[in-house]
């Protein structure tokens, strides 16, 4: 057997560069790079193997760790997870500070691969430096953090044991339903440590896309039970994206005439003028996607995991008897609620649903219903996102403002605070993965890393990152590493001088403003916070505005820059659009002094007794 004499860094690296997938008929790379932060428990080992391949496997640096991991996963997401980047960290605080982002990535199954140096194996200097030592197990080190948080996590502790490690770490970054992050532990004496590798280790593989076929059963069941339908819905999530299916959700709704309300992962796969595409549904959702929610009968959720904010906390279907058909890749999200489950690809499970169900369509009425609740909203939404000459407007004016200077093609990125909610219930894409929403974690700070590794995917497409001064305070050093790396994005900044969001969700519960709003807070002095100053002493473009017709000006010039532009304008913290939504379940206090908190628990009490416990 031929073998290649190589440490086990080297050898992980250029197993990484023979691993390819098609793309648009096109053979490329798995891995389209490295984000790397080096430090002792990875330079010797992992920085000299990067070194060797960095012709073939790109080595980005960047500034945060979690920051970078959230660029990588951003990359996967907007490739719809057919490509995907890994990250390399030194042993400690450069380790656990990828914890939060490889959360992100579980949680919106996003194939990531994580590799944070590690103690010695050999255990002959403990405690090395950065090393935490527990009393009463030899064997944990920081790195176990990410066991809950990973699909599958391994510590390397010899060479050899990084060849099945690879060949279970790829099977599930790879599979549509194991999908998300994948964590290999990298002891750094054994990073460094030879072995005698087979060549074969290290042969092209092509990882195709695989596209489950659904059961027969479970088919007949779903044809009959939508058949039987005279209120349907379809709830569209991610799933459907990234199965590229939005061609074949479009076809399907418009033969049996069924209107489809998309959750946040899922907005952008109907095109904005689809007669039947409802937009957004439940926390954020629309008027219209709302209204026929809580009437169906039947909801077909073809690839999403019907969190909360999908379901309005279980409260949002409210029909008689309804029922739910689950199409998803993973069982565990397809038979939740007592769904009727069809375990399989989202496009095979339409095609085969359309072909089961022949000339079957909706009643026509309901379909009418959809289409005339469709235009009533549109016309609702404009008067939010019109043009104004608000001394500080809303966010959903500003919403409206960077729409009316955008194109088709853009990209919007977003993640955490009262943006996503005005965004899922407004912006308008115009064309699939022109919605980037990281709202399954709701992640402050991944806004701007996002927008980096976005722009990485997709270079021919702008995109514009719209962020709260909160979320922008906690991670913006990612506009450095977005000028070295020539990814140019348009950031919009509003700030509203706190975490708007929040505060309004204290008072809706009743709460005093406390803590939120940086006038509420416990202070000697406010800052005076100069974002355009800071911007620019990163390397970007900066400028702030006074007005919606200047921010719209700006954002049109950013589009000419050959480097990322920050545009801020200050924004009201308190208006937020409140037509649309649905019931979101947030615990109001049993027991307070304050009779604001006392009224609000009361219609909590009875707003509670909608939801469908276990339906």
């Amino acid at each position: 057997m031929a073998t290649i004499r190589l440490t086990m860094a080297q050898a992980l690296v250029r197993f990484l560069t023979a691993q390819k997938t098609v793309v648009d008929g096109k053979t490329v790379p798995v891995f389209a790079g490295v984000f790397a932060i080096f430090g002792h428990g990875n330079v010797a080992g992992m920085g000299e193997a990067l070194y060797q391949v960095r012709d073939t496997l790109p080595t980005y640096r960047a500034h945060n760790e979690q920051s970078m991991a959230h660029a990588a996963t951003a990359y996967a997401k907007a490739m719809r997870r057919r490509r995907m980047m890994a990250c390399t960290t030194s042993i400690g605080p450069g380790a656990t500070n990828l914890v939060t982002a490889a959360a992100v990535a579980h949680v919106n199954r996003i194939p990531l691969l994580l590799l944070p140096g590690d103690v010695f194996a050999n255990r002959r200097p403990d405690p090395v430096l950065q090393q935490l030592e527990d009393f009463g197990d030899g064997t944990v080190t920081p790195n176990d953090v990410f066991r809950p948080v990973s699909r599958y996590f391994d510590r390397i502790t010899r060479p050899e044991q990084i060849i099945p490690a690879l060949a279970r770490a790829m099977t599930v970054l790879t599979d549509p339903a194991e999908c998300g992050p994948v964590t290999l532990a990298l002891c750094q004496d054994v990073q460094a440590e030879a072995y005698d590798y087979p060549a074969s280790f290290f042969e092209e593989r092509i990882w195709s896309s695989r596209r489950q076929r659904p059961d027969e059963d479970e088919l007949a069941a779903a044809i009959a039970a939508l058949r039987a339908a005279q209120k349907p819905v379809i709830v569209t999530g991610g799933g459907t994206l990234y199965s590229e299916a939005e061609a074949t959700l479009a076809a399907f709704a418009d033969k049996h005439g069924i209107p489809v309300g998309e959750t946040q992962a899922g907005k952008s796969a109907l095109s904005h003028d689809n007669p039947l595409g409802m937009g957004a549904i439940g926390v954020t959702g629309t008027g219209a996607a709302n209204e026929l929610a809580a009437d169906a009968d039947l909801v077909l959720a073809v690839g999403t995991r019907l969190q909360d904010f999908t379901t309005g906390s279980w409260a949002l279907f409210k029909g008689d008897k309804h029922r739910i058909v689950g199409l998803n890749t993973q069982p565990f999200d397809a038979a939740k609620h007592k769904a009727l489950p069809l375990v399989c690809d989202a496009r095979v499970g339409l095609e085969l649903l359309s072909a089961g169900l022949g000339s079957w369509k909706a009643p026509a009425a309901w379909t009418q219903k959809a289409i005339e609740g469709r235009g009533a909203w549109l016309k609702t939404a404009a008067r939010y996102t019109d043009a104004s000459n608000a001394e500080l407007p809303s966010d959903a004016q500003v919403v409206g403002a960077v729409q009316r200077a955008g194109k088709p093609s853009d990209i919007v990125v977003c993640a955490a605070g009262g943006l996503p909610g005005e965004l899922h219930k407004l912006w308008q894409p115009g064309a699939p993965g022109g919605y980037h929403m990281e709202y399954g974690y709701s992640c402050m700070g991944y806004e701007i890393a996002g927008g980096l590794g976005v722009k990485l995917a997709q270079p021919d497409r702008e995109v514009i990152v719209m962020v709260g001064d909160g979320s922008y305070l906690m991670a913006n050093s990612e506009i450095a590493t977005s000028i070295m790396a020539g990814a140019k994005l348009t950031i919009v900044v509003l700030d509203n001088r706190g975490y708007g969001c929040i505060n309004r969700l204290q008072r809706a519960t009743g709460g005093e403003s406390f803590n939120n709003l940086l006038r509420d807070t416990r202070h000697e002095e406010l800052p005076d916070i100069d974002f355009t100053a800071h911007a620019a002493s990163l390397g970007a473009h900066a400028v702030k505005v006074k007005s919606l017709a200047e921010l719209e000006a700006a954002v049109t010039v950013a589009r000419g820059h050959s480097r990322t532009s920050v545009v801020v304008i200050d924004t009201d913290p308190l208006e937020s659009t409140d037509a649309g939504g649905a019931w979101w379940d947030v615990a109001v206090p049993e027991v307070s002094v304050r009779p604001q908190v006392e009224a609000a628990h009361a219609n909590y009490v009875k707003a509670k007794t909608l939801q469908s416990i276990g339906d």
